[in-house]
């Protein structure tokens, strides 16, 4: 096998994003050596290359909604074999020696943020946005045999986190679901919340997303709080925006006892009225992906054609017209790389 290949680096802060050729990887004992097919670019890809988010020093390899075939396993692997199909989800490895491994929080493998030192796909060690990569065996999942390697990509986390948050928030089967934002996340959180046969109700302020929201499976279309209130209102507002004033008015349509999951990141403050809040026993939840049988499922309900997430794919050698086209907002929904 060749000792050379190449991978797309981010030298500097806002630099383009390169494809350069460099050492392949090896694995090392308990790894696996992936032959990588695709790898989405994800909003928090973005936000690492433009400065935003910083977790270690450039150059940068991103990259941790990849996927590709098994193909050298190190020593003591039995869970993978040659040949297998994965996917390299960001949380490869917890610590197992701070507080918060040690306490064995429920779903505490993939909360990576809270372990003192994680090995995070893309983040704090090399992703995926490379024709090779390693990673710890215990951070691979089987993909199903049903599922494109190019589908597959975007659930590893767009469609991971909007499933993932949907399960948190245990809504009753009667209930009534509404998704603020229709984008990367957003058009997923559509599908999956009417797969699981919620009424479902788009939160846009996009008239150009209004027939798109309805194809996705929406029962309805709203601007805002008061036309989620008109139309009866939700148990659970999944928010996938980038602007925390649209949470802020769908909040108006929540009914007593409702619940609001965080998966979208947004750059301004979250700011909410307390009286409503409290008076009507509202709750918020912070949701990152959560456990990895959350991923099986998401991947599953991909693989039986009940959801499918939106992509423009790109060629390797297209991958700084990927990028600019993701950080410009420009990609409906997410950009899929191959390699």
């Amino acid at each position: 096998m060749a000792t050379q290949m190449q991978a797309v680096v981010v030298p500097k802060v806002n630099a383009p994003w390169e494809l350069q050729n460099v050492d392949r990887p090896e694995a090392g004992p308990n790894q696996v050596l992936v032959r990588v097919h695709a790898c989405a670019i994800c909003g928090t890809d973005v936000w690492m290359a433009n400065g935003t988010l910083s977790f270690r020093e450039f150059p940068l390899v991103l990259g941790h909604e990849g996927v590709g075939e098994v193909v050298a396993v190190g020593a003591g692997v039995t869970q993978r074999a040659i040949g297998d199909r994965v996917g390299l989800p960001m949380v490869q490895k917890r610590c197992g020696r701070c507080d918060f491994c040690r306490e064995q929080h429920p779903n505490s493998f993939v909360t990576a943020a809270n372990c003192a030192a994680p090995i995070l796909t893309g983040v704090n060690v090399d992703g995926a946005h490379a024709e090779y990569i390693v990673a710890d065996v215990d951070g691979t999942v089987l993909l199903p045999d049903g599922v494109s390697y190019e589908l597959a990509a975007p659930t590893l986390c767009a469609g991971f986190t909007v499933w993932a948050g949907l399960r948190r928030a245990e809504v009753k089967p009667s209930g009534r679901v509404a998704v603020v934002g229709i984008g990367g996340l957003g058009h997923l959180a559509i599908q999956y919340a009417t797969a699981a046969g919620y009424h479902v109700t788009a939160v846009t302020h996009s008239p150009d997303k209004e027939d798109l929201a309805r194809q996705l499976g929406a029962d309805k279309v709203v601007a805002d709080g008061a036309g989620l209130k008109a139309a009866g209102g939700a148990d659970l507002i999944m928010y996938t925006g980038s602007n925390h004033a649209a949470l802020a008015s769908a909040m108006d349509g929540l009914r007593p006892w409702g619940k609001v999951v965080m998966m979208g990141i947004a750059t301004d403050e979250l700011t909410l009225p307390a009286l409503p809040l409290v008076s009507n026993s509202h709750q918020i939840i912070g949701s990152a992906h959560n456990g990895y049988e959350y991923l099986v499922e998401a991947l599953d309900f991909v693989a039986r054609g009940a959801v499918k997430p939106m992509i423009e794919l790109f060629p390797k050698d297209r991958v700084a017209e990927a990028y600019d086209r993701v950080a410009n907002g420009d990609v409906r929904f997410k950009a899929v790389v191959t390699y």
